[in-house]
């Protein structure tokens, strides 16, 4: 879909959306922009635009051509269809014939949560030329980065990478609250947004999860891992998790480190099974580690795995103990 031009510029050459856009996929916030971005650019060309907004389910046969008509006043109509899977067998077919000659000042929005259900409608709208918006879901750590930093990058101001960690620390996946959360922190701050701003925020939100006290255990900053630690376990953490946070850390440096360094990280993560992302992660903490230290470091993390499940007497010592081990092991001593 082509960009929204500004409806207050008047030297802006702004066209009209096309007659079919098709939106699909699991993430209701982008659907929903998409739409808005569809209805905003109708109203840039005609103030006056018509928005028709249709549940698939329980939609009369009829209504869609029927808004589709020509307007007694001329103007431009949008009508959005939401999840059309829904909608009966004789709605599918009349929009599959509305599809093969759709209607002059008239855009059709179809807009599709993702799956398999209504996937004859879906092709039909793409084989008419539909403009395709994919809204992806946004499920790994990486994508709501990318997420965050694309928020303040569309409103011409910055964020620093650990600001950006911070703040997904804070509000977790909830896609909608992470853009809300950008929003606020966009309206209420000037220049770079760092992570000092994102605490002052969410004072209390940002919580240390065991990744973080594996990524310092890991990359040989024992004393902040330990008090990383101590962090997470005041805040309800419970060791179990953490130590296999520290595992699985050391497991994606070793499997990486057998891996070729002039292979993609696609290719490594595809044969690896684990995400490009963390290839990328474990390649910049691979220095410092010899094959000893490593598996020096992954028996001690067994070794308190086996304390903190009932061998030991004290998980949080073990724990502590296992880090401290993990530090000597990576620094050779």
């Amino acid at each position: 879909m082509s960009p929204t031009a500004d409806p207050s510029d008047s030297s802006a050459v702004v066209a009209a959306p096309p007659p079919v856009t098709l939106i699909t996929g699991p993430e209701e916030l982008l659907r929903d922009r998409a739409v808005s971005a569809v209805i905003a650019r109708a109203r840039a060309v005609d103030h006056d635009t018509e928005v028709r907004d249709l549940p698939g389910s329980g939609l009369a046969a009829g209504v869609v051509t029927g808004h589709a008509s020509p307007s007694l006043f001329g103007e431009f109509t949008v009508i959005v269809l939401r999840d059309p899977q829904d909608a009966a067998d004789d709605v599918q077919t009349e929009v599959k014939a509305y599809l093969a000659a759709p209607a002059e000042d008239v855009s059709l929005v179809l807009v599709h949560p993702g799956g398999v259900k209504g996937k004859a409608l879906l092709d039909a709208a793409r084989k008419a030329g539909a403009d395709v918006v994919e809204c992806k879901q946004v499920k790994w750590e990486s994508d709501k980065l990318r997420f965050v930093q694309t928020e303040f990058a569309q409103a011409h101001r910055k964020v620093s990478g650990d600001a950006a960690g911070a703040l997904v620390d804070a509000v977790g996946a909830d896609l909608p609250e992470l853009a809300a959360a950008c929003a606020q922190l966009i309206a209420d701050t000037t220049g770079l947004v760092d992570r000092r701003a994102v605490e002052q925020y969410h004072a209390g939100r940002v919580e240390v999860s065991g990744f973080k006290v594996a990524d310092a255990a890991v990359e040989g900053r024992p004393d902040e891992a330990l008090r990383l630690l101590r962090h997470a376990l005041a805040t309800g953490a419970d060791p179990v998790p953490v130590n296999a946070a520290i595992a699985a850390g050391l497991r994606s440096i070793a499997w990486v480190a057998g891996a070729s360094r002039n292979a993609r990280p696609d290719d490594v993560a595809r044969d690896l099974g684990i995400a490009p992302f963390q290839v990328r992660k474990a390649r910049g903490q691979l220095a410092g580690w010899s094959p000893d230290g490593m598996a020096l470091a992954i028996e001690a993390v067994a070794r308190a795995d086996e304390q903190i499940k009932g061998g030991g007497a004290d998980p949080v010592y073990a724990l502590e103990r296992a880090i401290v081990t993990i530090g000597r092991a990576r620094a050779g001593t």
